[in-house]
């Protein structure tokens, strides 16, 4: 199998004077990078990262960072990168689990540390915007040599990311995915969307997320162009479609149901170098997905997948008109089945488990055999996810198996509840949820974003349920609020609502 950075270098070779990556006004052509990525391995290597190293980054969205992933690849060092915004102690936790030797990072983190008196690990320590004290600067791998080490150790087995649980304040799981792991994942999108070296790639979500490092990287292998947006908002993204001519991007449904609200406008910018463009991470509304489609004039996808596995399912809506409510088939390196509480295959169309056998599967989770072991079965990744198949293999998402409602014995799906509310034109966002009840054990519970300006009522909301959902499905409790708890990701965080919902209770009394 290739190793990832012979590809990349291979890319430099074929087109030293073509642009490989843009970030925030920057670019580097092929030649650029290559240097810069010589350089940095070399002087983490002179300065005492060893091969199977891990290093601990809060990662920014930089080309710094697009460098350093680079590099560590051609070390045969892993990379654990953070979400640079959450407390530090569920850094240490992430970074002590990871087996974090060394730390890169930026002057904000060090100094947090420094505040609260955490501990670092006892590696190098460099410092990705400036001087500190006993800290290397970031710049001084313009010292290194610009040859390229080719270590020959490197087999592509060598964990590449340690890719944390979003959101984990506890013990975290690290999702290790190799060199390999990455290799296998950019190839089978680059031959399931028709990517080729004359594509700009665009990478909007943050780079400690492994949709983000695949998208980034995977240009880079094939002699295409990487467009890395540091932030994101909706205008933001637009304007990069069109200064940057992008023509392809996966991004994260609440980053699409944002972009959908603008395109209304008259004053978009020409979006039109935009040929095909993938929905993930969640669910997109059926009204979001008709406007996306009929607005964005270019090839419309919808995958579903999980970091463990990688994309897993796929779906072209302008081909696939009978499916709009399916997140599509699977894809040639995997296979989808549902199954029932005791394991068994569920029917054709009967709501289960979906698990997932595929070529992209993660390597397991870091140093923890016996969770890997208990998240299979007969070789199938369990991934928590409800969903059913049809009768021509098209997989239907239901939710999370661990946000199903049991009421009174009886299974609710929260989805049945959201497509319900999501009927009312004013309602923006829903929730369906399980609240705790001392005579069902629990009950359905809905919380709500009203459109700005509405008018509706938790009354309207209760006689629309009435009249369109079963008895059972009934929402007992309807909360208002002004946004739903969500991750970095966009994706929402159900088990953060009766928080927030409690939240609101105290200080609206």
């Amino acid at each position: 199998m290739p190793r990832l950075t012979d590809l990349f270098y291979n890319s430099a070779n074929k087109y030293p004077g073509k642009q490989a990556i843009w970030c925030d006004g920057n670019s580097m052509t092929y030649d650029q990078l290559s240097t810069s990525v010589s350089q940095c391995a070399n002087f983490l290597s002179q300065n005492g990262i060893k091969y199977k190293d891990h290093i601990g980054i809060p990662m920014n969205n930089s080309i710094e960072s697009v460098v350093l992933i680079l590099a560590a690849a051609e070390i045969g060092a892993g990379l654990v990168p953070i979400n640079p915004t959450i407390p530090y102690p569920a850094i240490e936790a992430a970074f002590n689990t990871g087996n974090v030797k060394h730390i890169i990072a930026r002057k904000s983190f060090y100094k947090q540390v420094e505040k609260v008196n955490g501990n670092l690990p006892n590696g190098l320590k460099l410092c990705l915007d400036g001087d500190l004290e006993n800290i290397l600067p970031f710049s001084d791998i313009n010292t290194a040599p610009v040859n390229r080490m080719q270590d020959k150790r490197i087999t592509g087995d060598e964990t590449l990311f340690l890719t944390m649980t979003s959101g984990s304040t506890g013990k975290p799981k690290p999702i290790n995915l190799t060199q390999n792991n990455k290799y296998e994942r950019a190839m089978a999108h680059i031959k399931l969307y028709d990517i080729t070296e004359n594509d700009r790639i665009l990478a909007a979500t943050p780079l400690y997320h492994s949709l983000a490092e695949r998208l980034v990287l995977l240009p880079l292998l094939i002699g295409a162009t990487s467009i890395l947006l540091p932030r994101f908002t909706p205008s933001i993204w637009l304007n990069c479609v069109y200064e940057q001519k992008v023509t392809f991007t996966i991004a994260v449904t609440a980053q699409l149901s944002q972009i959908a609200q603008l395109l209304s406008s008259p004053f978009i910018p020409d979006i039109s170098s935009l040929r095909s463009i993938v929905s993930s991470s969640a669910l997109l509304e059926p009204h979001v997905r008709t406007e996306l489609i009929d607005k964005l004039k270019c090839d419309f996808h919808e995958m579903y997948g999980t970091s463990e596995t990688s994309t897993a399912t796929s779906i072209n809506f302008r081909e696939s008109i009978n499916k709009q409510k399916s997140v599509g088939r699977a894809i040639p390196q995997a296979d989808i089945r549902i199954i029932r509480e005791d394991e068994s295959i569920a029917k054709t169309n009967e709501i289960g488990e979906i698990v997932c056998k595929t070529k992209l599967m993660f390597d397991g989770y870091y140093n923890m055999p016996k969770l890997t072991q208990s998240a299979f079965t007969d070789g199938y990744f369990k991934t928590g996810d409800l969903g059913r198949l049809d009768e021509d293999g098209y997989l239907y998402f239901c939710g999370r198996k661990k946000e199903l409602i049991i009421t009174g014995g009886i299974n609710v799906y929260p989805q049945d509840v959201e497509q319900c509310v999501q009927q009312i034109p004013d309602i923006d966002e829903c929730a369906a949820f399980s609240y705790p009840d001392d005579r069902l054990g629990e009950v359905v519970a809905l919380a709500v974003v009203l459109s700005q300006g509405a008018d509706t009522t938790k009354r309207m909301i209760q006689t629309h349920c009435a009249r369109n959902l079963a008895d059972f499905q009934q929402p007992h409790h309807i909360f208002i609020l002004q946004s739903l708890p969500k991750n970095a990701m966009g994706k929402l965080m159900k088990s953060k609502i009766i928080e927030q919902v409690r939240i609101d209770e105290i200080t609206n009394k």
